[in-house]
């Protein structure tokens, strides 16, 4: 029986459509050559990093990060705020806590996006990102801390998130189920994906789908 859902952050509770929108402002490129070039990227397996370098080459995002935030030190650049949040968030989250499942936030995000969590309010029980952790996805490790701060089995865990190659794939192999959220460019493209249906234990398109899908799977362990 699933007791925790554990939910990744961008393009899961996050739209990103601002924090891409920013970046390709600070790059000079319109909104429209920047977004194509990250659906490539996300087609090809290859990192969003590459498709800054791409339309900059010789980027160096590190000083390019330093320097947006001595231009603009109070703008939220590649950050999110509570506007970010896609409609479904609340509810749905909600919906699955009030069904007596554990709710937790994890993914792949900086210090000053657990701050932006938190300051949300969200129904969850707690949240957690890669750097407070000190390791990141797919990492086995990433997952371990999961299964620990939930405080159940990893076949107890749902993990929901956006891709295969960070989320299904990984939290998988560690031995919990999976759904894919059909989100954001990565989210379209793996969801398309033979494995997708082969690995996933179910593939959504959005939050209020998941607590009738946690249902279903319930359904199926009790067979």
């Amino acid at each position: 029986m699933i007791k925790a859902v554990v939910l990744d952050v961008g393009e899961t509770l996050i739209d990103e459509t601002r924090i891409w929108s920013r970046w390709a402002d600070r790059l000079g490129v319109t909104r429209f050559v920047l977004m194509g070039a990250l659906g490539g990227m996300a087609a090809l397996d290859r990192s969003h990093r590459e498709a800054f370098e791409l339309v900059r080459p010789g980027l160096d995002i590190t000083a390019e990060l330093a320097a947006w935030e001595r231009d603009e030190p109070g703008g939220l650049r590649n950050h999110f705020d509570a506007d970010d949040l896609y409609a479904d968030v609340r509810k749905g989250l909600a919906a699955v806590r009030a069904a007596g499942h554990q709710v937790i936030v994890a993914g792949n995000q900086p210090t000053r996006a657990y701050d932006a969590l938190v300051a949300m309010d969200l129904p969850v029980d707690s949240v957690h990102t890669s750097d407070g952790w000190g390791v990141a996805k797919p990492a086995s490790g990433f997952f371990a801390k999961v299964a620990a701060v939930a405080g159940r089995e990893p076949g107890e865990i749902l993990y929901v998130g956006d891709r295969l190659d960070n989320d299904v794939l990984p939290a998988s192999a560690a031995g919990m189920r999976t759904a894919l959220l059909r989100r954001g460019p990565w989210g379209f493209l793996h969801a398309e994906r033979p494995e997708a249906a082969e690995i996933a234990d179910v593939i959504i398109d959005d939050l209020h789908a998941l607590l009738p899908a946690l249902e279903e799977l319930g359904k199926k362990g009790n067979a």
